[in-house]
């Protein structure tokens, strides 16, 4: 061994290891906003779509259905009023006053609310298949309350 090496310790190994291993993705904090408000007006089957280590123009789609046209443009709303509350305003809203997809540019991350027809027939999902995906529950967690 020579001189400049040392041999290393478990504890070393370990934290080499620990340090090696790939770190979470976390979602930023307007992601998560816009997250909550479609999921707020019940938004169905909400994905997101990291295109951070894809050839892509932004580094995240949103993507939720709405049952209705009404729904889908409360959901753009409810997104909208979130993150203007956040001070961030889209640079482009598209396709709201036909409702079948809204479109809303945020440069960094793109929401996109459909109903569920004019989902299965653009499928960004698969489009976009090398997206790592984030499957988000829209069925609020319920605390379990005690047998009377």
């Amino acid at each position: 061994m020579a001189k400049t090496e040392r041999k290393r310790t478990v504890p070393q190994q370990a934290a080499a290891a620990v340090r090696k291993r790939p770190r979470a993705k976390k979602l930023t904090a307007e992601v998560s906003k816009a997250m909550q408000a479609a999921l707020d007006k019940k938004a169905a089957d909400l994905v997101v779509l990291d295109l951070r280590n894809t050839p892509a123009f932004t580094d995240f789609f949103v993507l939720c259905s709405g049952n209705s046209q009404r729904q889908v443009k409360a959901i753009a709303d409810a997104v909208e009023e979130a993150l203007r509350a956040a001070k961030l305003r889209p640079a482009h809203i598209e396709g709201y006053d036909r409702a079948d997809w809204i479109l809303m540019d945020y440069f960094s991350f793109i929401v996109h609310i459909f109903t569920p027809q004019t989902r299965s027939f653009y499928a960004l999902e698969r489009l976009w298949g090398d997206a790592e995906r984030i499957d988000v529950s829209d069925d609020p967690v319920r605390e379990k309350s005690p047998s009377a």
